[in-house]
């Protein structure tokens, strides 16, 4: 890209206005030769639709619209994606892409709450532990599938007493229970039937082999070396993946971003063609639709809550991907087209699963109902019970947990990226030649803090995890982050900023998203925040309490991510000088290192800026036109 001084950059923007809607994202290098670009427009959209595309998609979303009426689900679900979803997901976008910071950095803007990206780098890092620890069980799941028969297809040696490919009933014939009454020509009355607890093959090796779990997280145990190694091995890969920050994850990202949807489209083309498909699709979003749970709360806030989680929102990787864009990209259209991509892979991903999960309640002769299940029970158990019927079932199951590995693998990057991009962006000089050494070293303490999460109490661990670190604490830092902006620094100055970039748009388009930023989206998600504290309940795993300690521990992890707020608040106050009206009104308006980051860039009252920090650089000019300086807290 051409290098345009301030004055030539001026008179070509007011000769042409059309050059401030030009997408410059396409295959012309990076403008940003310092801190790097996308290689492509492409690889930026996959990237961000294959981090918005998670394991969410597949284990959460059907459950939801299952458990919330059905098709009728959907109806609050695209609501709250127009209301919630999509503004803050715009907000986090532009914010990156304008200061070209990660998400510590982008706070030069209001100083004062730099702790919210301090607090949203650990939440993201805290989460990617446990994250690795599930895409390490896909791994195990994708290699045990190449056994044949499939290991959890019937009740092999591993099993106890208690498993059974079939319902067992026994006939209570004079207070005595009669195991084999059908053969002994006994007629059982209905009312004397009492059929006994059984555990499904797939249930037994989920808890017996994969996990060896034990009783609960009092008891540790030793480490599950199988479970260890695949993750490692995931460890090896996010690395080797990223050892070139978004020059290498953007070229692996054309496979793994675009490999689940073909796997789903297959496993939706045989779901629908086996017997009882209909059944499960009825269950999903077919005739079992109940309209009535429009009117009940928790439905609402079911869909939002969804769409916020589905999207990552506020866990710094939207902003830190956006950071790499060029300064003239239109992330507006971006912003649409990823967030109805991802909620349209939801509602696709469904219709495979519950095809399949129909087919499964056909064959053991029960409702659809009494086989659907969320999170690792329908990931882990549900469905390689199903995909075990199924005739090359070897084959569906190696498709089925490759899929989600890819899935999982994609989100996993941008968390890794997080943390890097924020090193890096806070100490440029010392660390911008290390970052192939920042990313083993982070892919190399996830596998270790990761560890615990493979003993027989790992899966305790990880449920913790999902429950305390990555719950509505992130409602907590995504309401920081829309205040701080709308609030504090300012939407029309925000506005200002994004026409920058993408160039005047009328008083019609931003009011709908001022009225976003500034009150529905804030409103929203303080009734979230208040229902979700108010219906709390303490986590649990397939029925197993945790210790009063573990329950402690959790409440611990919600403080030490949220404390940085306040902490970085103060340590600012008392480090700023004058009086504490003067302290407060500096540290809430933007600092000096707030702007685009390159000079050309810096147009109006960014180039003020800039030329006041030149006058006052005895260095020179260079040191502010190619870099930032390093962020001190």
């Amino acid at each position: 890209m051409k290098d345009y001084g301030l004055s030539s950059f001026k008179d070509l923007i007011f000769k042409n206005p059309a050059v401030v809607n030009q997408d410059l994202s396409a295959d012309d290098g990076d403008e940003n030769t310092e801190r790097g670009n996308w290689n492509n427009k492409r690889e930026y959209l996959l990237s961000m639709l294959g981090y918005a595309v998670g394991l969410g998609n597949v284990w959460r979303f059907p459950y939801l619209a299952y458990k919330n009426g059905g098709g009728a689900f959907l109806i609050p679900y695209f609501t709250m994606l127009l209301v919630a979803g999509i503004p803050l997901y715009f907000l986090e976008s532009a914010l990156g892409q304008f200061c070209s910071q990660g998400p510590i950095n982008i706070w030069r803007m209001v100083p004062l709450l730099q702790g919210v990206g301090i607090a949203t780098v650990i939440a993201n890092v805290i989460s990617s532990v446990y994250y690795n620890v599930i895409i390490a069980y896909s791994l195990y799941f994708m290699f045990a599938s190449m056994q044949n028969p499939l290991p959890w297809s019937d009740c092999f040696s591993w099993s106890n007493s208690n498993c059974s490919t079939t319902p067992i009933v026994h006939c209570n014939v004079s207070g005595v229970l009669v195991a084999n009454w059908t053969e002994q020509n006994i007629t059982c009355p209905e009312s004397d039937r009492i059929q006994m607890p059984v555990q499904s093959p797939s249930e037994q090796y989920w808890n017996l082999v994969v996990l060896k779990r034990s009783s609960g997280l009092d008891e540790t145990g030793s480490v599950v070396w199988q479970l260890a190694l695949c993750l490692l091995l995931c460890s090896i890969i996010v690395a080797a993946a990223l050892i070139r920050g978004i020059k290498s994850s953007g070229k692996v990202v054309y496979f793994t971003a675009t490999f689940p949807y073909l796997v789903i489209f297959i496993l939706l083309i045989r779901g629908v063609t086996l017997e009882g498909a209909q059944d499960g699709l009825d269950f999903y979003i077919g005739t079992q639709s109940n309209l009535t749970k429009l009117s009940e709360a928790e439905t609402w806030k079911a869909a939002a809550t969804q769409i916020f989680f589905s999207l990552s929102i506020a866990w710094g990787g939207v902003t830190t991907l956006s950071s790499y864009n060029h300064f003239h990209n239109n992330m507006w259209k971006d912003t649409l087209m990823i967030t109805l991509c991802n909620s349209g892979t939801s509602v696709f991903a469904g219709l495979a699963i519950f095809s399949i999960l129909g087919h499964m309640a056909h064959v053991y002769k029960v409702s659809v109902r009494d086989v659907v299940d969320e999170g690792f029970g329908l990931t882990f158990i549900a469905y390689p019970d199903a995909l075990s019927k199924l005739p090359i079932s070897q084959l569906w199951s190696i498709l089925f947990f490759f899929m989600l590995l890819t899935v999982g693998l994609d989100s996993q990057f941008a968390g890794i990226e997080v943390l890097t991009t924020s090193l890096i962006d806070a100490f440029p000089k010392t660390l911008s030649s290390k970052r192939g050494f920042l990313t083993v070293a982070a892919a190399s303490l996830l596998f270790l803090l990761g560890l615990p999460c493979v003993t027989r109490a790992g899966i305790y661990w990880v449920t913790l995890l999902d429950n305390f670190a990555a719950g509505w604490v992130l409602l907590i830092l995504a309401l920081f982050e829309i205040i701080g902006v709308s609030y504090v620094y300012g939407v029309n100055r925000f506005i200002e900023d994004i026409e920058m970039m993408i160039g005047k748009k009328s008083f019609a388009f931003w009011l709908w998203w001022k009225s976003c930023w500034f009150f529905i989206s804030p409103c929203i998600m303080v009734v979230i925040f208040i229902w979700s504290v108010i219906t709390f309940v303490p986590p649990t795993y397939d029925g197993v309490p945790y210790p009063a300690w573990g329950l402690a521990l959790g409440w611990c992890m919600i403080a030490f991510i949220v404390i940085w707020i306040p902490a970085v608040a103060v340590y600012k106050l008392i480090k700023a000088e004058g009086s504490l009206w003067k302290r407060l009104k500096s540290l809430a308006s933007p600092s000096e290192d707030w702007h685009p980051y390159l000079d050309v860039h810096r147009v109006e009252r960014y180039s003020k800026q800039s030329s006041h920090q030149r006058t006052n650089n005895p260095k020179g000019p260079e040191e502010d036109v190619n870099g930032i300086s390093e962020s001190r807290l």
